[in-house]
């Protein structure tokens, strides 16, 4: 079993910087115009002929109802009517997509985010769900890992039947606080009866897990109202938990300027906030993963990272990071071998390359030797806050203080700080130091100083 987490709030003051949350690297900055159909095609035919198996995500961009906090790639509209001519978009990328692949490589995760799939109507989840079945091997006996997020006001028992009727057994709800004052102030009225209601319904129909989603940092927040959420959250026992830091940059996203930043609670709060959420969640039974993320000792998180399995891709923590991951819709991210796609963010240009009968890929990037090798080391570091050097060498036939040598006075100063022991074959992330894995990773990032650090959130 992995040690407990340690806090130290020195550490935490001297390494909580701005810097990538690395699902992939190199991350999506990166991405540019050069990359198009012509690679993703290419990506493909290799996929298949390597015979790797499948996980896909399905991109569904609208919601009702703004969230001043939100950074995902949405369409705010009350208009249902909207949802039709973008799922036939998508069933054509789907069809395009399918055709460069073998009927033989099975889906063994799949994942639709949002804005808010439960927008769809009944119908159209099944619609959609049929067209993947026609096309892609999804599995039938409920073992692959098939998750759908939730906003517990847009589902009831009758949606969470129909999404295990249609084969999904995991659950992502979206939570955030459940202070009355809180939801006023970032626009998100959500009762814990509401949300408890979906997870009764989703443990009758037994899904397989259910996760939470929690923010810190958000406005009218204080230590003592976010610890009363997390004791009632604690209360409905998910599998999971993320407790995600709210990075407010109203600059880069529209919705953030409704939120007041007087309400915001200052640093000094934002940490004590995380702090009691980690003893609160390990008092309760939870292990820190990382990056935000808590499972219980039991679930396959937990298991793959005490096994050393456990893997990271732009769905973020994963036991499935062997398969090429498929992105479907608006703004949604593949990763296929060594290239990673992103379809265009633009709603109207999205649906308009796909009833010209062509992908809608907009940028992207293949990655190179190099790389390679830096994700596979921020890979282990971030996964199983350990690197044995031997490994990294016999898989990329390097020495590894010879190759990294330029970055040992750095990995030395953390070592002497109390972050990281450093020793000749040997990292490993120390109690203290797993708060701040994101530091860590950023010492082997070789774009980061290229890069406009305000682009990202704090580690903290």
């Amino acid at each position: 079993m992995l040690d407990a987490i340690r806090w130290d709030s020195d550490l935490i003051r001297r390494y909580d910087l701005a810097g990538p949350r690395y699902t992939s690297y190199p991350t999506a900055v990166q991405f540019h115009g050069q990359v198009g159909t012509f690679d993703l095609f290419h990506a493909l035919r290799d996929s298949r002929k390597a015979q790797r198996p499948l996980s896909l995500y399905v991109h569904v961009p609208f919601c009702a109802n703004i969230c001043y906090y939100c950074a995902c790639n949405k369409v705010i509209t009350k208009d249902r009517g909207r949802a039709q001519p973008y799922l036939q978009r998508l069933e054509q990328e789907i069809q395009l997509i399918a055709c460069h692949l073998d009927p033989a490589q099975t889906v063994e995760q799949l994942h639709f985010g949002g804005g808010t799939p439960t927008f769809l109507s009944h119908d159209e989840l099944r619609q959609l769900m049929a067209h993947l079945r026609k096309h892609f091997n999804l599995l039938n006996d409920d073992s692959g890992d098939y998750g759908i997020e939730i906003d517990p006001r847009e589902a009831d028992w009758s949606t969470m039947g129909l999404l295990r009727e249609l084969g999904f057994n995991r659950v992502s709800i979206g939570l955030q606080d459940l202070d009355p004052a809180v939801q006023r102030a970032v626009n998100r009225l959500q009762s814990l009866e509401e949300t408890r209601a979906v997870i009764d319904a989703a443990r009758t129909l037994q899904f397989r897990s259910i996760n939470i989603d929690l923010i810190y940092g958000l406005p009218k927040q204080t230590p003592d109202n976010f610890a009363r959420t997390v004791e009632e959250v604690i209360s409905l026992q998910p599998d999971r938990l993320s407790v995600f830091n709210y990075a407010h940059l109203p600059e880069r996203f529209m919705p953030q300027r409704r939120i007041n930043s007087s309400d915001l609670p200052s640093p000094a709060h934002k940490l004590e906030m995380l702090q009691r959420t980690i003893e609160q969640l390990t008092a309760a039974g939870y292990r820190y993963i990382g990056m935000d993320h808590f499972a219980l000792p039991d679930d396959e998180l937990a298991i793959a990272q005490e096994e050393q399995t456990l893997q990271r891709n732009f769905q973020g923590y994963t036991t499935h990071g062997h398969c090429d991951l498929i992105g479907l819709g608006v703004s949604a991210i593949s990763q296929i071998g060594d290239l990673y796609c992103q379809n265009s963010s633009d709603l109207t240009a999205y649906q308009n390359s796909l009833a010209s009968a062509q992908l809608a890929t907009s940028r992207g990037l293949v990655c190179n030797a190099d790389d390679r090798l830096r994700r596979a080391v921020i890979q282990q570091l971030i996964c199983n806050f350990e690197l044995e050097f031997a490994e990294i060498e016999q898989q990329f036939n390097i020495d590894f203080q010879g190759y990294f040598g330029a970055l040992w006075p750095q990995l030395q100063g953390m070592a002497e700080d109390g972050l990281i022991r450093l020793e000749r074959e040997h990292i490993e992330v120390l109690p203290a130091g797993r708060l701040l894995v994101r530091s860590v990773c950023m010492v082997f990032d070789a774009y980061l100083e290229q890069q406009n650090r305000q682009r990202f959130s704090r580690v903290i």
